[in-house]
């Protein structure tokens, strides 16, 4: 399979191909459903808004019940049966596939103070979907490795950011986050997205609209209460 091809396919979808690997042992890739050994596995997502146009135009939008996860499910689906690919997804879990550690390997992204993993272009404003497993392996581009954005960041105003200091040094405080947002106060981190990731320098372009960021962030605080 030709991957420039793989990648026009996949953005005549809405998504983006986020890179790729051919798994190790230790990656923990399932075999494919026919007990075949996973020759390569391409990674999916968005950056900024790339995929919001095609999501909020979807029939998944209007309902009510997890819209995203169901779109990129149909989504997802389609282009593995189009392309003789294995659709796998990092929710409908546990178990949960360990997507943090396959995009490492994908992409040079790494682990930001908040959490998230963090990219060269994209900054904070980025996420994977889902990944299509083959058994050929595919010839990939080389990933040219880079430093994290964070080295340079002497300031981190991404922990220093958050209204109640939700985020620091010791970890992420889910509840004190969820307690903030849950409140009139909070509206600013549900209209523009979390504060202490707006704050990031890196990729500030990518950040999400008003209405992507409320989406996410909406469903994120009913996940959570």
């Amino acid at each position: 399979m030709d991957f420039g091809r793989l990648r026009e396919r996949v953005q005549a979808r809405g998504l983006l191909v986020r890179g790729g690997f051919h798994p190790k042992p230790d990656d923990g890739v399932p075999q494919l459903a026919d007990g075949r050994a996973t020759g390569t596995v391409i990674m999916l997502g968005g950056a900024g808004g790339s995929f919001w146009s095609a999501f909020r135009t979807s029939p998944e939008a209007a309902s009510t019940m997890n819209p995203l996860d169901t779109w990129t499910r149909r989504v997802v689906q389609e282009l593995a049966d189009e392309l003789g690919g294995t659709a796998l997804f990092p929710f409908g879990g546990p178990p949960y596939l360990p997507f943090q550690r396959w995009a490492k390997r994908a992409e040079p992204v790494h682990e930001s103070p908040l959490g998230l993993l963090i990219h060269p272009i994209y900054g904070l404003w980025h996420a994977y979907r889902a990944a299509l497993a083959f058994a050929e392996v595919i010839p990939l581009p080389d990933v040219e490795r880079t430093a994290s954005p964070c080295d340079d960041c002497a300031d981190r105003p991404c922990l220093s950011s958050c209204p109640v200091g939700a985020f620091t040094e010791r970890g992420y405080d889910v509840p004190r986050c969820i307690a903030y947002i849950g409140q009139s106060a909070g509206a600013r981190c549900i209209d523009f997205a979390c504060l202490a990731r707006r704050a990031c320098p890196a990729g500030r372009e990518y950040a999400y609209e008003p209405e992507q960021a409320r989406f996410h962030m909406s469903a994120f605080l009913r996940a959570h209460t």
